[in-house]
């Protein structure tokens, strides 16, 4: 089983930015493959707002193109996302997703993290 951690979530005005962390683990040998961070505002869907592939490639949702990046550290197993320029319809519950194999299983599974929330507020 893998475990994702997201941290970085707060409280932050309009115009502001912060950085996502989110933190992969096992207990057994695993292999992460795409990642991505997906958001959950009241009321609405939750939507992808940005995924990065095993060799780097990136996708955004149109919503956040030039303000967020997605990026990774594969030796560290951690997904970031560095969001700019933030809007109040940015508030949400920003979570974590990898696709990986982990041991004793050989077939990828969807991990998800917990969640962590961004309010953007004045």
């Amino acid at each position: 089983q893998v475990q994702l951690v997201e941290s970085g979530g707060g409280l932050v005005q309009p115009g502001g930015s912060l950085r996502l962390s989110c933190a992969a683990s096992g207990r057994t040998f695993f292999s992460l493959n795409d990642m991505g961070w997906y958001r959950q505002a009241p009321g609405k869907e939750r939507e992808l707002v940005a995924a990065i592939t095993g060799d780097g490639s990136t996708k955004y949702a149109d919503s956040v193109k030039g303000r967020f990046t997605i990026s990774r550290d594969n030796a560290k197993k951690t997904a970031y996302l560095q969001m700019n320029s933030l809007k109040p319809e940015d508030t949400a519950v920003y979570y974590c997703s990898a696709q990986a194999v982990a041991a004793p299983l050989y077939y990828t599974m969807d991990y998800w993290g917990k969640g962590t929330l961004v309010t953007v507020s004045s």
